[in-house]
């Protein structure tokens, strides 16, 4: 009976835990929420298939997760790069070129969790001058249960 209780006190902080910290994620003030929505509708977004496609044939754009390393070292689709998006803007520079030699109509497919953050840095990165931004708006976790490519 004494190896039950720390076992039932374990699993309850864990379940309280993982419920707070999923809580916690989906409670954005409504500014921030705004600010996404605002950023979704002023970029260029694609689905889970449209993404599955450009995936698929590696080289047709510059694919960017722009999730935090720990998230990206967790696991991330085969063959984007990870440029953080509080660092976009001065990290984009080491995949397209100079600012002043840059492509900036170079396809960049921005991709992270859920969409909010690739929204927000295919803004930045448009008002930066760039013109073939793309946002992901997706579930990075659907992704991976379909069976997509993945690897850690």
């Amino acid at each position: 009976m004494r190896t039950a209780k720390p076992f039932l006190l374990t699993s309850i902080m864990a379940a309280l835990l993982l419920f707070s910290s999923s809580v916690l994620a989906q409670s954005f003030p409504p500014l921030v929420t705004q600010k996404v929505d605002t950023a979704k509708k002023q970029v260029r977004t694609i689905g889970m298939e449209e993404y599955r496609k450009l995936v698929e044939n590696p080289g047709s754009a510059l694919i960017v997760d722009v999730r935090e390393p720990n998230e990206y070292a967790a696991g991330h689709v085969p063959g984007v790069i990870n440029i953080p998006r509080g660092f976009i803007e001065s990290q984009i520079w080491n995949h397209v070129g100079s600012p002043d030699k840059a492509d900036k109509e170079r396809p960049i497919i921005l991709q992270c969790q859920s969409g909010r953050r690739a929204s927000l840095a295919a803004q930045s990165l448009e008002e930066l001058g760039f013109t073939g931004t793309t946002a992901v708006v997706m579930n990075l976790d659907e992704w991976k249960q379909s069976g997509h490519p993945w690897e850690k």
